[in-house]
C-alpha cells in the first residue's frame, strides 16, 4: 500500500477554514518554533479520503471475517455495549471527580456501576473481591502475582519460587519474573500438569513456592483432570493457586475458579465479556482474590455504606498499592457490565456451552485434515498439528489469501507444528464449515504443491516477508530500505 506521500503532488491543496482562534505560533515561544515548515504531503481532500478509506479496508476485524486466534478469544462484540457506555453520563464525566471535594457525591452513578461489575464477577468466579485498576490482561496478572508475594510477606517469608507449566501463556512467567520471582517450570503429561512432577518439586523446595500459575482448561484445550490433587498439595505448602482468566470463556456458569480452590483469578474483560480487543487496547484486567488476599488488594477501592450511598475506600493499610486508577478501563468495564447485565445467568452459561460445541465440532470436522494430538473432549479451543511434511506457517499464510484469519502457531510450544484454533460461540456453523474447506484445500495444495504453498499469501497488499529481517531490520519510513 502507497503512503500518503507518494500521493503528493506539488501544489495541490484541500480546503482550508480559517478561524478565529489565535495561530498557535503566535502563542509559543520562539524557541519552540520550527525553522522551516514541517514536509507535509500535497494532496486534494479526495485524495487524502480515498487514501485512508482504502487504509481502512485492510484492518482485518471479527466485524467483518472469522478470527479463530486460539487463547485470545476473539469474539464479536455487540453494538448495544457501545452505545451504553457512550452515554453521556458516563462519556463526559471527568476521571478524576470523585476524588474533587464533594465529586464522590456527583459520581454515584459511576461507582454504583463499579460496584455492581465487581459483585457480578465475584458471583461468576467465586472470589470474594475484585480490583479493577489493572488495564490489560498481563498487567492484571503483575498484579495478581504482586498479591501472591505479598501474603507471603505479611507471614514473614522471603519466598521466591513461581511453578508455571510448561503449556502455559507466555505472559504468566513474564508477569512473575517482573514481580521479581524465579520461575520454576512444570512438565505436564498428556496436555495436563503431572502431579507426581508438583509434589516431588514442593516436597524439596515447598517451604520457597509462591504459588502455581495455570489455567483450567488450559492452553491446549483440555480440562485439568487432576486439579483436586494439585489444590492439595499447595495447600499443604501455604502455597497459593492462580487463575489465568484467558481461558475463562469455557466455562461461565459452569464452574467457578474460587470454589475449585484457586486463591486469584485475572480475567479479560476485552475477551470474556465482549468488549474489543485488538490493536493495543483498550484492555481490562480485573482481579479477583480469596478472603486471604483481600487486605493486598490495590487502594482505593469502591465500597458502599449503610445508607446505599459508594465511596472510595483507602484505609487498606497491607494494600500493595495502586496499579492504576482505582476505575480503570471505565468505558471497557461499563461494557463488560451492559453486557452480563443483558445476558443475565443463563445467557453468559450458554456461551460456555456454544464456545464448546463450536470447539468440539471445528476439532471433530478437522481429523484427517490436520493432525489431532489429543482425542479427549476439548473446551472452547483445542490445538492441532500440521501434516507431516508442511509447515503451520504455510498453512497460515495460506489461509490469509482465502479470507481467513490464522489461528495461533507454534504455541504452546510442547506441539509440533501448532495451530490453536477458538471459534468462539458468536460463528455459525457456516462460517465454520467454510473455514475447514478452506483448510481442505490448503493442505491438498500442500500436498501436490508444497513449493506453491510456501509462496502464499499471493493476494495480499505484500507477499510472503522475511520476518527475521524484518523484525531486525525494520522499516518505518518511506526512505529506508
Amino acid at each position: 500500500m502507497k503512503t500518503i506521500f507518494a500521493e503528493s503532488v506539488p501544489g495541490r491543496r484541500a480546503p482550508f477554514f480559517e478561524s478565529d482562534a489565535p495561530a498557535a505560533a503566535r502563542m509559543l515561544p520562539a524557541g519552540l518554533l520550527r525553522a522551516r515548515p514541517p514536509r507535509l504531503p500535497e494532496c486534494s481532500e479526495l485524495d487524502v479520503v480515498r487514501h485512508f478509506t482504502g487504509l481502512s479496508r485492510l484492518n482485518y476485524s471479527v466485524d467483518a471475517n472469522f478470527y479463530p486466534l486460539g487463547s485470545c478469544t476473539m469474539k464479536y462484540n455487540p453494538k448495544f455495549t457501545e452505545y451504553v457506555a457512550g452515554l453521556p453520563g458516563f462519556a463526559r464525566l471527568h476521571p478524576l471527580l470523585a476524588r474533587l471535594g464533594r465529586g464522590a457525591a456527583q459520581t454515584q452513578g459511576a461507582l454504583r456501576c463499579l460496584h455492581e461489575a465487581e459483585s457480578l464477577l465475584c458471583g461468576i468466579t467465586g472470589m470474594e473481591a475484585f480490583t479493577f485498576q489493572p488495564m490489560a490482561g498481563a498487567n492484571g496478572e503483575f498484579t495478581g502475582v504482586s498479591l501472591m508475594a505479598a501474603y507471603h510477606r505479611a507471614k514473614g517469608r522471603a519466598r521466591a519460587k513461581m511453578l508455571i507449566p510448561d503449556s502455559a501463556h507466555g505472559t504468566n512467567p513474564a508477569s512473575a519474573a517482573l514481580a521479581g520471582l524465579e520461575i520454576v517450570n512444570i512438565e505436564s503429561r498428556d496436555g495436563m500438569v503431572a502431579p507426581e512432577a508438583l509434589a516431588a518439586y514442593i516436597a524439596e523446595h515447598g517451604g520457597d513456592v509462591v504459588g502455581l500459575m495455570m489455567t483450567c482448561p488450559n492452553t491446549l484445550g483440555l480440562m485439568e483432570l487432576h486439579l483436586p490433587e494439585i489444590v492439595a498439595l499447595l495447600r499443604r505448602a501455604d502455597a497459593l493457586l492462580y487463575y489465568d482468566g484467558a481461558n475463562m470463556n469455557a466455562i461461565l456458569g459452569k464452574m467457578r475458579v474460587g470454589d475449585a480452590g484457586f486463591d486469584v483469578v485475572h480475567l479479560n474483560l476485552h475477551k470474556t465479556f465482549a468488549t474489543p480487543h485488538g490493536g493495543g487496547g483498550p484492555g481490562s484486567g480485573p482481579v479477583g482474590v480469596s478472603a486471604r488476599l483481600l487486605p493486598f488488594l490495590p487502594a482505593p477501592r469502591v465500597a458502599k455504606r449503610k445508607d446505599g450511598s459508594f465511596y472510595l475506600n483507602d484505609n487498606l493499610p497491607q494494600s500493595i498499592g495502586a496499579i492504576g486508577p482505582f476505575y480503570g478501563s471505565f468505558a471497557v468495564i461499563v461494557k463488560a457490565l451492559a453486557y452480563m447485565l443483558r445476558l443475565g445467568g443463563e445467557g453468559l452459561e450458554r456461551v460456555a456451552e456454544y464456545a464448546v460445541l463450536n470447539a468440539n465440532y471445528l476439532k471433530k470436522r478437522l481429523q484427517g485434515v490436520l493432525d489431532i494430538p489429543f482425542e479427549r473432549l476439548c473446551a472452547h479451543e483445542f490445538v492441532a498439528s500440521a501434516p507431516e511434511g508442511l509447515r503451520a506457517l504455510d498453512i497460515a499464510k495460506a489461509l490469509l489469501d482465502r479470507g481467513f484469519h490464522a489461528p495461533t502457531i507454534y504455541f504452546p510450544l510442547i506441539v509440533r507444528e501448532c495451530l490453536m484454533a477458538e471459534p468462539t460461540e458468536t460463528e455459525s456453523k457456516q462460517t465454520l464449515d467454510a473455514y475447514v474447506d478452506a483448510l481442505r484445500e490448503i493442505v491438498e495444495q500442500g500436498r501436490k504443491d508444497p513449493a506453491g504453498l510456501a509462496a502464499a499469501p499471493l493476494n495480499m497488499p505484500t507477499g510472503r516477508l522475511d520476518e527475521t529481517a524484518a523484525a531486525r531490520r525494520m522499516a518505518l519510513t518511506e526512505d529506508m530500505e
